[in-house]
């Protein structure tokens, strides 16, 4: 009862908000939604482990996700807002922002809850268009070539989990069921044809990397997030990402099961090594501060991808990788704005001195660098710990070394960034613009939650993850 609530409600304030015309009226819209969501989040905690209509369940990874995405989604709708009331803003822009943003959020939160692999596949498909209009909020030449970029690539991606789907079904049939329920696909794994099964993996898999950002179909994500409004990145570099991760995780699940698992944990394996790959190419050489924590994500997810494959401990620690990066990436694109309204650049060459400018700001996003390259306090560093361990109990010392390698390239290419942007002096003149510490209250909150997860995980936090990966091969 309450997902149709869910769904009929956020379908009747999305079309409000699109023929709204008064900002006030949109403003009390989205708080609206906002108590609706954070009330749809408290029901999904209340009904853990219950189905609905066969096609959605409260289980534990989907809720676990969802409870992130209602968090984050609270300083991004505020930031939105700060965002929205500057002098240049348009109010029908505004409209179709907000709107867009809503069908994200609902489409985000129903696919970390659907139950169906053509379900999944469906509400992963609405977040592209919905995406795709945050991106185009500009209107300008460079916001539609992100936007179509972005389009393209997610439209071969989606082709590709239909593909997938397809050679699930011939593998399902194999076992005598019909059902594309994951639940269905986990009891008759042993019995799935496992050519048929790999393909789909092969398929699946490749398709949701444009969502993750992954190889080989990262660059739809680098473009959009550089090119969207930076509270809209923040949802696409730290929400949007967990889609594609629970689209894997879930036929991954299904693979664990079956005769295909050492196989398909081979195949993650290379392509994460491949992802870490061109992430640290990339930015070794990279000028823009929106691209460099976009091609940020692409590590993280290979580090996360990496866990999976390794396994062991690996599992709990690539959850955990996934959840605190949410909430620190989040933060960095947040705080992007006030960055941005100093610079009016996104070129890392143009920006220095941040420390004289926005003392309480600065400190916050040398805080949130800390975090996003898992130098301790952060709680990345934990989580990258527990994944090196993996590796080294499963033997795999060429991975270790491969990905400490890449991982130092890396931090070096961000750590030289920051220091630039926090303490040398700018290379122009920047006007003198005064920032209110509460600008950065937010953000400071959601890295210091990151920090506390790794430090000091709640005992609940830890039985979600571990009921998560029950059905892998441990």
């Amino acid at each position: 009862m309450m997902l149709s609530i869910y769904f009929i409600t956020t379908l009747f304030l999305v079309i409000c908000l699109v023929f709204s015309r008064n900002s006030k009226v949109q403003e009390a819209l989205m708080v609206v939604f906002t108590m609706l969501q954070v009330r749809f989040c408290v029901y999904a905690c209340c009904h853990l482990r219950e189905d609905i209509f066969n096609y959605f369940s409260f289980d534990a990874l989907g809720v676990l996700l969802l409870v992130v995405l209602t968090i984050i989604c609270i300083p991004v709708f505020i930031h939105s807002h700060i965002y929205l009331t500057r002098p240049q803003a348009k109010i029908e822009s505004a409209a179709v922002y907000y709107a867009a943003l809503v069908l994200l959020v609902a489409a985000m939160s129903l696919s970390f809850l659907a139950n169906h692999v053509a379900v999944n596949w469906i509400f992963t498909e609405i977040t592209t268009l919905s995406a795709a209009l945050l991106i185009y909020h500009h209107r300008n030449k460079l916001a539609l070539e992100g936007t179509w970029k972005y389009v393209f690539i997610c439209a071969i991606s989606i082709s590709f989990v239909f593909i997938g789907i397809l050679f699930l079904s011939l593998s399902l049939m194999h076992a005598g069921a019909h059902d594309l329920s994951y639940k269905c696909l986990i009891a008759s794994a042993q019995q799935l044809d496992t050519f048929w099964l790999k393909l789909a993996f092969i398929f699946i898999f490749t398709g949701y990397t444009a969502k993750i950002g992954l190889f080989p179909m990262f660059t739809a994500g680098i473009d959009a997030k550089d090119k969207a409004p930076a509270p809209a990145g923040a949802f696409l570099a730290g929400i949007l990402v967990n889609v594609g991760f629970i689209g894997i995780f879930r036929v991954f699940g299904v693979v664990a099961n079956s005769e295909a698992f050492e196989w398909c944990r081979h195949f993650m394996l290379i392509t994460a090594l491949i992802t870490l790959f061109v992430a640290s190419a990339y930015m070794v050489k990279l000028h823009n501060v929106k691209r460099m924590l976009a091609y940020s994500g692409v590590e993280h997810m290979a580090i996360v991808m990496l866990g999976l494959a390794i396994g062991g401990v690996g599992y709990v620690a690539a959850i955990m990788h996934l959840i605190m990066h949410s909430f620190v990436k989040s933060g960095l694109f947040l705080h992007f704005t006030q960055m941005y309204r100093l610079y009016q650049s996104k070129l890392i060459d143009d920006m220095g001195g941040y420390f004289k400018h926005n003392p309480f700001g600065a400190m916050v996003l040398l805080f949130g660098f800390f975090c996003i390259m898992a130098i301790p306090p952060s709680g990345l560093f934990v989580s990258e710990f527990f994944i090196f361990k993996a590796m080294i109990d499963a033997r795999q010392i060429l991975v270790f070394a491969l990905t400490a390698f890449f991982l130092t390239v890396i931090i070096w290419a961000i750590a030289r960034s920051v220091m630039q942007i926090i303490f040398l002096p700018a290379k122009r003149e920047i006007s003198d613009i005064k920032f209110s510490p509460w600008e950065s209250v937010s953000q400071l909150i959601l890295f210091l939650i990151a920090a506390y997860i790794g430090i000091n995980p709640p005992e609940i936090l830890l039985t979600l993850i571990n009921e998560s990966i029950s059905m892998l091969a441990l």
